[in-house]
């Protein structure tokens, strides 16, 4: 494959690979430091004394030296392992913390999230990032990128997900380099006057001033939220409703200012500045007006990770275009990657950044062999046909991911993508020129209303798409595993699509093979497989069995289809769930089980093994222990949590193990294997 004889494609899997070594194993810093202090001077001596036939030294070094490079950054950016991280300091009791606000995270109905980094602990210096956690509070403002306060706290762990297959925010956290959380209320907090600010904030609190502008305008509430999107990266704003459609459409991607946009803004920026090209080095003023534009969007935008990756990237590109030459494409993706991974190596694990990635890459690699299998003659069958090559290329770079990550294929992707691509351009530049006379305070009403009457048809168009249920196929199960065959089969049938020979057939054919292997694997696995879990669920009880592919859920939710179910159903490949109220009594592997509930019923088999609270008992639990004797107590998240604790005390009094599910997670049985 042509792609991977660039020297910067090879340098940069390198370095993602010691990016991986140095994230899951747990390295210090000092030791990849000083191997590849030791390896320089051998890597000099290669370069001198290496003969074109002899063993290849230089490369063998220099792999070394960039795969210890990625393992000594990574340990860096999560600075965990330096003398200074706020870890360090004894955490048991309450102290002062100086932080500073770096992003404000969506808020839930409870509380009002950020990510802050420390600044000092009982006025030492320190450093680390964190989150912090207050209540929702009307009568409170919400802080603001740059803002300075003191909190007086203690921090704790982020919890582990309480339930199998659930969305795991623990390690989320950890792939940014936050491992612990501060959970305050606003009377122990101090905000300090006059903070330091950073260009960040300040470009962020431009795009407030621009928001606030634009929502004294005669927008729609969904239009108004679509542009916040569209162009300035604010999606909190967006309807639930509004998002889904998107999402199932095929067309999100459009909601989040990232590689789609700043290409699309590159191509009318050289469109643009082309007359600059008759001028003497008009080419490279034309290259530092468009560099130079894309960041002040980017500015504009709010200076979010994906935006500044996506202007970083696209700055490369750019580069690489004013060169005109084809083959630089790989050189300066691979190279913009490589700088980006540098600076901020845990972007490696972000969702964003693999999807950006993978799909300019496609494009780059796949879209001029799909031009030259079939160029049409016809105008309009030609443009349809390069915008179809566009789309089919992305998705082809970013499915197995999507799959991984969403487990749902748009099958109409290619349909909005028609419809609106082609006015992308139209409807992105149209919307600058708002941005900017917001701005300026001088946005005419027929322009108002002509942009709201834009946004609204895309919106129905979209709308439209995502009616077409019976073309989304949800919940597809797909693992690490078949994510890494996939992208191997995409890859051997685009080197058979450009070479058709024999050997590329047999690569198909093998990437074919294994695929099969896994997935008759995944079914015996799962047709010996039986569970029986206390799943943790707020406010309820929920028991799963499953055997095989097929789940028996006990409950008196009547809506069980939550994203807590779906999510195992998933992962687990059911194929059958079926619905029964909860009994008082279970039998599992010849050990029975009690369900004590809010009616405080004894059983009259006192020969029980695990007794199940549920629903809050008014009970006295200590002559209920003494009269069926369990070996075990489990309390799910249906019970009020003064309930709990005093439970466990008892329990602790009766030398009896106690769980809880609210704060052990889902409680799972060992049964027998055959």
């Amino acid at each position: 494959m042509r792609l991977f004889n660039f020297a910067s494609v090879k340098l940069t899997l390198c370095l993602c690979l010691g990016i991986l070594f140095g994230f899951y194993i747990d390295v210090s810093s000092q030791i990849p430091l000083g191997i590849i202090i030791v390896l320089f001077p051998l890597l000099y001596w290669a370069k001198k004394k290496q003969s074109r036939k002899g063993f290849p030294f230089f490369e063998v070094t220099t792999i070394f030296i960039i795969v210890l490079l990625g393992v000594l950054i990574v340990n860096v950016s999560q600075s965990k392992n330096l003398q200074q991280h706020y870890s360090k300091n004894q955490q048991d009791n309450p102290k002062q913390w100086e932080l500073k606000i770096r992003e404000v995270l969506k808020p839930n109905p409870y509380t009002q999230r950020y990510i802050a980094s420390v600044q000092s602990i009982e006025n030492e210096k320190s450093a680390g990032k964190l989150i912090l956690s207050l209540p929702v509070d009307s009568s409170n403002q919400i802080l603001k990128v740059d803002d300075e306060l003191f909190v007086f706290s203690k921090i704790t762990a982020i919890s582990p997900p309480l339930n199998q297959h659930q969305f795991d925010y623990r390690d989320y956290l950890k792939k940014q380099g936050i491992h612990f959380q501060i959970t305050a209320n606003y009377n122990s907090i101090l905000i300090q006057e006059n903070p330091s600010k950073s260009l960040t904030g300040m470009a962020l609190n431009f795009r407030e001033e621009i928001i606030s502008k634009l929502k004294k305008k005669s927008f729609g509430t969904d239009e108004l939220g679509v542009i916040q999107a569209l162009l300035l990266g604010k999606r909190s704003d967006i309807s639930e409703s509004t998002y889904n459609n998107y999402k199932n459409a095929g067309a999100v991607h459009i909601l989040a200012v990232s590689g789609l946009h700043v290409g699309v803004l590159l191509l009318l920026l050289q469109f643009l500045l082309s007359p600059l090209e008759r001028f003497p080095k008009g080419k490279n003023l034309k290259l530092l007006l468009i560099v130079l534009l894309l960041w002040a969007y980017a500015f504009l935008a709010g200076l979010s990770p994906s935006i500044v990756r996506a202007v970083t990237m696209f700055s490369f590109l750019a580069y690489a275009q004013h060169l005109n030459r084809p083959s630089n494409s790989f050189n300066i993706l691979a190279l913009s990657m490589f700088f980006i991974l540098l600076v901020k190596p845990l972007f490696l694990f972000q969702v964003g950044f693999q999807m950006s990635y993978a799909a300019v890459f496609a494009i780059v690699w796949v879209y001029p062999k799909l031009q030259r299998f079939w160029s049409p003659k016809a105008f309009i069958i030609r443009k349809t046909w390069q915008l179809l090559s566009v789309s089919i290329a992305a998705q082809l770079g970013v499915l197995p991911i999507s799959l991984f990550y969403f487990h749902q294929f748009p099958a109409l992707f290619f349909v909005s993508n028609l419809l609106i691509i082609p006015f992308l351009g139209l409807i992105l530049g149209f919307g600058i020129l708002v941005i900017l006379l917001t701005i300026l305070d001088y946005l005419p009403n027929f322009m108002v209303f002509g942009y709201n009457a834009i946004i609204q048809i895309m919106n129905e168009v979209i709308g439209w798409v995502a009616t077409q249920e019976g073309f989304i196929i949800k919940d597809i199960p797909f693992d690490t595993m078949e994510m890494v065959l996939a992208y191997a089969l995409i890859l051997a049938f685009i080197t058979f699509f450009t070479q058709p020979r024999f050997k590329n057939v047999i690569v198909i054919f093998v990437c074919l093979v294994l695929l099969q292997l896994w997935s008759i694997w995944n079914q015996f696995q799962l047709h010996q497989k039986e569970v029986f879990m206390i799943m943790h669920k707020s406010k309820n009880t929920v028991i799963l069995h499953q055997t095989g592919k097929i789940i028996n859920l006990y409950t008196n939710d009547s809506v069980p289809t939550t994203s807590l179910i779906n999510n195992y159903k998933v992962a687990e490949r059911i194929e059958s769930l079926t619905l029964h109220s909860l009994k008082n009594s279970y039998t599992i592997a010849q050990k029975r089980f009690y369900v004590m509930d809010s009616f405080g019923i004894y059983p009259e088999n006192k020969n029980h093994d695990f007794l199940l609270l549920t629903q809050s008992p008014k009970i006295h639990l200590e002559r209920l222990l003494d009269s069926i004797r369990p070996k075990m107590v489990i309390a799910d998240g249906s019970n009020y949590k003064s309930y709990i604790s005093r439970w466990k005390q008892t329990c602790f009094k009766k030398e009896i193990p106690f769980h809880s599910t609210s704060e052990k997670g889902s409680y799972k049985f060992n049964l027998p294997t055959d």
